[in-house]
């Protein structure tokens, strides 16, 4: 398929500045070039699509008009940058995006020059931006900063916490506002895209500024009157009141497509005096690729796919997701408990909250993305009787630590939190991975933390938090399929702080797993028995409050004690060995070792091999035991045996 493409100007443009001699025609050819590129690069990657898609022109037409990379281009959150990475000397890597060792999926300051602040997390860019503006301003630097940010994204308050202190970046700062949803946006044709080359204009900016020095000299009934004619005109026609009353100069809404009508606008304001400007683009995202058109979320995140067809290749499941056993469990709850809510962070297929929507609509609550608003919105219904489910991914929660801690576990409120996307994450990376909820929550007073070992355990969690009304509860799951086990009929309650014995109950080894990571401990174990080295493995499910009694018991009849979890430092090894500090439980030659992800942050590739470098894996564990028992075969093996 490859070998079929024909990409005659973008073969000709290796970095932004191959294409600023290019006329017009050129230009969209080149945008064409890029698309084609992009599809059949994620059609062999798989990753994002619909939102790259829908920027390509606009991608063009940034680094076409700005002298990049001196002058910033931020893209907000990050998933739409694949266009930006093939114009900005990355296409000879393009198709390692999001495979060990390959491009990241989002930007990234140590990929290359072009990206000047990486992201993957929402909402950012402004801020971002008006930092490179001011810093530029205050070294008497040439240079503008671009921040690119989506309708969804202007959802956060950071945006408008950004927004209101953008005043004093002036000209050197540009906000793009990129609306793929239609969401605030009036109709765009040629009366709207006049306009807005009209207003954006050196011209109309001189007279306007010429009519502000005016009118100050009116009497201040008349100099108020002038403002408000001048600010209604724009805003009734272009939609730009909110974005003047924040002190920004308003452009658009223009169509994000059309070359002809992008170019002209981003040279008036790239020369404009005025500023910081605001310009208000309109995209349709999978722009220019029919089977992500037609679909209902614009191939947003897609598998590897036949470009002809659209269709994606996906293995066949094996087991459920373990959002989806999430959110069928407590939707089948919700039946005969009308106190039940769910919210969600603008990702309810992430999270499964889809499945709760789709039977109790009334009751769920998308609020974009907002995730400290979510927390405090559940604190609130907790504090009215309700029993609020706040499903939001590991990484997304941290947004809110504030709230998790101000609003709900300081006032002991019986928030449920969901926590999705717990441990690695594969080829999204470091800035998805679900690395440090068991360190942040565990910490809290009030709170009781679980983690759930399989999909039939995130049921029974799932049921014992509905029914945990003392204050705040929290259980975490991983991303993808669950492993197999049958799910139970009826969820039942567990009892909280208490795990269960797996395997075994004596010898000279004891594993204690909190997590997925327990098929792994289990592996272990039957390759330490094949060595004539008993094993007993416990899923301990509570890193708060502990099973004192179960470690006690294991601690006082076992050499050898591991713990093993996929989090942080300061997470279920820290609390172990505080309880056994604490207890002197250590005192009599005991041997514990803890087993947790490693102290950096994790580059993208596929979760096994994610898990291989983080140390998490059977062998790891076996390996770990050996060294505490001091065997003189300690070691890992090597190759096709590490992985067996």
């Amino acid at each position: 398929m490859d070998l079929e493409l024909s990409t005659p100007i973008l073969d000709r443009v290796k970095v932004p500045a191959d294409m600023r001699g290019l006329d017009m025609a050129e230009l969209r050819q080149l945008a064409d070039d890029v698309r084609t590129e992009m599809i059949h690069t994620v059609g062999q990657t798989g990753g994002h699509l619909g939102s790259g898609l829908g920027v390509v022109e606009l991608t063009v037409a940034l680094h076409y008009v700005f002298e990049t990379p001196r002058d910033k281009v931020i893209w907000d959150v990050g998933h739409q940058a694949y266009p930006h990475k093939i114009v900005t000397g990355r296409r000879d890597r393009i198709r390692t995006l999001r495979q060990g060792g390959g491009l990241s999926g989002f930007t990234k300051r140590t990929e290359s020059e072009y990206d000047p602040f990486g992201a993957a997390h929402s909402s950012t860019s402004i801020s971002a931006a008006i930092g490179f503006a001011m810093a530029n301003k205050i070294a008497k630097q040439p240079g503008k900063a671009i921040a690119v940010i989506g309708d969804g994204s202007m959802s956060a308050g950071m945006a408008y916490e950004a927004m209101n202190n953008a005043q004093e970046a002036g000209n050197r700062l540009v906000v793009i506002l990129n609306d793929n949803d239609m969401s605030i946006a009036p109709p765009v044709g040629g009366l709207s895209a006049y306009l807005a080359r009209l207003v954006s204009s050196r011209p109309f900016l001189e007279l306007r500024g010429l009519a502000k020095k005016l009118s100050r000299h009116l009497p201040a009934s008349l100099h108020s009157a002038a403002k408000k004619t001048d600010e209604f005109a724009r805003g009734m026609v272009m939609g730009g009141t909110l974005f003047e009353e924040l002190g920004f100069y308003y452009v658009g809404p223009i169509d994000g497509h059309n070359l002809d009508q992008l170019i002209p606008v981003l040279e008036n304001v790239r020369d404009a005096a005025e500023g910081p400007c605001l310009i208000h683009v309109v995209t349709q995202k999978g722009k220019g690729y029919a089977p992500a058109e037609a679909a209902a979320d614009k191939y947003h995140g897609v598998q590897k796919f036949n470009v002809v067809t659209g269709e994606q290749v996906k293995a066949p499941a094996t087991a459920p997701a373990y959002q989806n056993v999430f959110g069928e469990t407590l939707a089948k709850i919700a039946e005969t408990d009308e106190s039940i809510v769910a919210i969600t962070a603008a990702m309810p297929g992430g999270t499964g909250v889809d499945k709760f929507a789709k039977a109790h609509p009334e009751r769920t609550f998308d609020v974009g993305i907002a995730e400290q608003h979510a927390v405090t919105f559940a604190a609130g219904l907790a504090a009215q009787g309700m029993r609020p489910f706040c499903a939001i991914y590991s990484t997304f929660l941290q947004r809110a630590y504030d709230q998790v801690v101000h609003d709900v576990a300081i006032q002991n409120l019986p928030v449920r939190f969901a926590i999705d996307r717990a441990g690695l994450v594969g080829a999204d990376g470091a800035t998805h991975a679900g690395t440090f909820d068991i360190t942040y929550l565990a910490s809290l007073p009030n709170f009781v933390v679980m983690a759930a070992a399989d999909e039939a355990e995130l049921a029974h969690m799932t049921a014992t938090a509905v029914a945990h009304d003392s204050g705040p509860i929290a259980f975490r799951y991983p991303r993808g399929n669950g492993v197999g086990v049958p799910l139970p009929e009826v969820p039942q309650r567990l009892e909280i702080g208490k795990g269960r014995i797996v395997r075994g109950g004596s010898g000279k080894i004891a594993i204690l797993s909190l997590g997925t990571r327990l098929a792994e401990a289990l592996k272990a174990s039957d390759v330490l028995e094949a060595k004539g080295l008993p094993t007993t493995v416990a899923d301990l499910r509570f890193v708060k409050p502990l099973d004192d009694d179960l470690i006690r018991r294991l601690i006082a009849t076992h050499e050898v004690v591991v713990t093993i979890e996929e989090g942080s430092v300061g997470g279920l090894g820290a609390h172990v060995l505080t309880m056994a500090s604490d207890e002197g439980l250590t005192d009599n030659g005991l041997k514990i070792r803890t087993m947790r992800l490693p102290d950096t942050f994790q580059d993208h590739d596929t979760p096994d091999r994610q898990y291989d470098e983080a140390g998490l894996n059977a062998p790891h564990i076996v390996d770990t035991v050996l060294k505490a028992l001091r065997w003189n075969e300690a070691g890992l093996a090597s190759g096709a045996e590490a992985r067996a």
